[in-house]
């Protein structure tokens, strides 16, 4: 086991493991603790009261987080010609179709969103064994797939996130960065609980929101307390 060194040691002893923490005591502690000398992700993982292996409880959804996440994401927009001028307007990064579903697969996959009309959904079938494990393929639930690109590209550049429940019921996202205030942190962590507040479904029985966490890359994790959170 690696020694921790001077540095993390004093981080960790300032996170106390048994207390529950507010969220507004949580998104400035992350600041204080963060040991990377780059602006680091803040995420926040949520684990659901729910059967990922049921599909009507499969939560995923889209939220606008008001302070955005800190990243410029590239976005690649596949569609027919009539719409790539509207793309690239948009701020699109990477706009065209067969020679982009050419170079998927042969592996490229440097981007972070994919948005598709629906004509070009059947071309782009087939690469799903490719970009379905890193949650690239386009899709109508998160906005992806859509003729109004121009609006989807946008949306990504603001701040627009997916989410998608895992198979052990946990909710992964990226609120920000360290660089940002606490209040803000405190604020796109709220958005995003609201929306998946609202995704509850209707199956899902007892606790919904059963644990909170939140941590900075290489941090230790803070545990939020999750019923404030949820009123």
């Amino acid at each position: 086991m690696a020694k921790l060194t001077k540095r993390r040691k004093a981080v960790e002893g300032k996170v106390d493991k048994n207390k529950i923490y507010s969220l507004a005591e949580a998104t400035a502690l992350v600041k204080e603790i963060n040991t990377t000398k780059f602006d680091s992700s803040v995420d926040i993982h949520v684990r659901l009261g729910v059967d990922p292996k049921k599909a009507d409880q499969q939560v995923r959804g889209t939220v606008s987080l008001p302070h955005g996440t800190g990243k410029t994401k590239r976005v690649l927009v596949l569609c027919t010609p009539d719409k790539e001028e509207a793309a690239k307007a948009a701020g699109a990064d990477y706009v065209g179709l067969d020679e982009f579903i050419a170079k998927i697969e042969g592996g490229w996959t440097d981007v972070d969103v994919i948005v598709a009309t629906p004509s070009v959904m059947p071309k782009i079938g087939k690469l799903g064994k490719v970009l379905g494990p890193r949650n690239l393929m386009p899709n109508p639930k998160t906005g992806t797939v859509t003729n109004d690109v121009a609006a989807a590209v946008t949306d990504v550049k603001g701040g627009k996130i997916a989410f998608k429940v895992d198979k052990a019921g946990i909710i992964h996202a990226s609120i920000g960065r360290v660089s940002f205030t606490a209040q803000k942190l405190a604020e796109n962590s709220q958005e995003l609980m609201n929306a998946l507040i609202k995704l509850k479904p209707t199956t899902s029985k007892g606790v919904y929101v059963r644990g909170v966490s939140m941590a900075a890359t290489m941090s230790p994790g803070i545990t939020i307390d999750a019923k404030s959170l949820s009123n």
